[in-house]
């Protein structure tokens, strides 16, 4: 099997790298197939394609759309999409201009809590102040001293229960999908062994639940292998993608070195029966 890697992101969201610098990292791991998935945004892929056609790389139109399903915050990664097709465009502008609240928000919870300045701190980490997110705060965190790494400050501080912890309402799961079928994509539920409810894991009732409001609304395929997945999670999973008729998809959500579960590239293979995505457009 070629080196496929479908969930990754730069700096225009919240990688530490560069649209460039990510698929530089990923031909030196020599990856094939790269899709960059930042997080509600499409600003870097012109730069990554650019990048990707002189390293000899395929890259893959992405997004990872943030959802907020029930009480859960949930992510769909979209592949293959055009990234100008008006409604995504309009939809994930949609979503960003409520992050800068957010992190006003947060900033104010964190500052009760006796840990100041953090706004202004994590908008030197940002170098898309529209996509302010946790993951900035965590990483000035860390500089600042409040934590060792940016896992600790997530823990800490910015997961529901604690002070810098702010709900937000994101986008709708049908609405998502909905905006990446019809850009030509295909809608995939990312890494969905890390949805929690509270500190838990998602239990199996609620995530057939979603499963199959995700497929009802459109969803063609599942995050199967993630950097985040164990090994049983694979299996388990792939079962899901049988039952549910999906395509399997894999991606390491990169976000940058020495701050991600796996590097670019470095996947295991699939499950045995996977239907891997890429069949869904090379027909």
């Amino acid at each position: 099997m070629l080196n496929y890697d479908l969930h990754c992101h730069s700096n225009v969201s919240d990688g530490t790298l560069t649209p460039t610098e990510l698929v530089t990292r990923a031909a030196a791991r020599e990856v094939k197939v790269l899709a960059l998935t930042d997080h509600d945004d499409v600003a870097g892929l012109a730069e990554a394609a650019q990048a990707a056609a002189a390293a000899g790389i395929e890259l893959i139109n992405g997004v990872e759309i943030s959802v907020s399903w029930r009480k859960h915050t949930v992510h769909v990664v979209g592949l293959n999409i055009d990234p100008q097709y008006p409604e995504l465009v309009e939809g994930l502008h949609g979503i960003r201009s409520g992050r800068r609240q957010r992190a006003e928000l947060m900033a104010d919870s964190l500052a009760r809590a006796g840990i100041g300045g953090v706004l202004a701190g994590a908008l030197r980490y940002s170098s898309n102040p529209d996509m302010i997110g946790r993951t900035h705060f965590a990483r000035y965190m860390v500089e600042a001293g409040h934590c060792k790494d940016v896992r600790s400050v997530f823990n800490r501080y910015l997961v529901k229960g604690k002070p810098g912890y702010v709900p937000h309402e994101w986008g709708n799961l049908q609405d998502a999908i909905s905006w990446i079928r019809g850009s030509g994509g295909i809608a995939v539920l990312a890494h969905p062994g890390r949805y929690t409810a509270g500190r838990k894991a998602m239990g199996k009732t609620t995530l057939v639940e979603l499963l199959g409001e995700f497929v009802e609304a459109g969803g063609q395929a599942i995050e199967v292998v993630s950097g985040s997945h164990t090994p049983p999670q694979f299996a388990e999973f792939a079962r899901y993608a049988k039952e549910f008729d999906l395509y399997c998809s894999c991606g390491s959500d990169f976000h940058g070195p020495e701050e991600s579960y796996r590097d670019v590239g470095r996947l295991p293979d699939f499950p045995l029966e996977c239907r891997p995505v890429w069949e869904a457009w090379q027909k």
